[in-house]
């Protein structure tokens, strides 16, 4: 029963403190599977140490039976030396640097770039003026078209038929003579007119529409007759 203690006691001792230092799960356990090396080391000191104070023959024994405990307990434990969340007996990936996210392997997840939305370009838009400072488009007070009006629209027929064309918006301006109202109502009217004509030509129905502004718009000085003839015009507003 003596001999059995003697013997034990060092094992005991050894394994309590080594699975004391080891078996912490979080990663932070100086010693684990990986280290078994120190553990046998440490487990010879202290075994060979913890011999020595039954006698000098008991030294020898003891440090072999503490190399070898020692290493096996280590051997035996699982860490978490990277800190990843997967303990080392499973890991395939040591030494993940920190807060990588991996799976059951330990191994980091794959990375994917972010998919970016592409930016739509913004519409553009050009805008064709047709006023009286060229040739006259209307006759006085009225809202057909005249023949050098037509002859303008249609060498613009190709540009405005382009498959790249969303949208066109004719607008209507009238000079300063006659009543807000009334200039209103002309601008209108020569608006439509020019859309008409545009759609006898073949432009599609749903890209064109008409307003007008009346005489709200002025771009030239309306006390003149040439800024007069400049103010009295219709815009195309073509968007892309």
């Amino acid at each position: 029963m003596r001999l059995f203690s003697r013997s034990v006691l060092p094992v005991l001792l050894l394994g309590s403190l080594l699975t004391g230092c080891a078996t912490h799960s979080d990663g932070t356990a100086p010693l684990n599977q990986r280290t078994w090396p120190i553990c046998s080391l440490l487990g010879g000191l202290v075994g060979g140490g913890l011999g020595a104070i039954e006698s000098a023959g008991w030294a020898g024994g003891g440090a072999a039976l503490g190399i070898l405990t020692g290493g096996l307990i280590c051997y035996a434990q699982d860490g978490d030396e990277d800190s990843d969340g997967v303990f080392d007996r499973r890991d395939r990936c040591p030494d993940t640097p920190e807060n990588t996210e991996v799976d059951h392997r330990g191994c980091p997840l794959p990375q994917y770039p972010v998919a970016v939305k592409p930016v739509e370009p913004a519409p553009q838009t050009e805008v064709i003026t047709l006023s009286d400072a060229g040739n006259v488009l209307f006759d006085f007070d009225k809202s057909d078209l005249t023949p050098a009006a037509k002859a303008q629209l249609d060498t613009l027929m190709d540009k405005l038929r382009n498959a790249d064309v969303v949208s066109i918006k004719v607008i209507g301006h009238t000079d300063s003579k006659g009543s807000d109202a009334y200039n209103q109502a002309l601008s209108e009217r020569r608006a439509s007119s020019v859309a008409a004509y545009l759609l006898s030509q073949g432009l599609a129905p749903n890209k064109l529409t008409s307003e007008g502004r009346g005489e709200s718009e002025p771009v030239a000085d309306n006390a003149s007759d040439e800024g007069r003839a400049e103010n009295r015009r219709v815009e195309l507003h073509i968007n892309r």
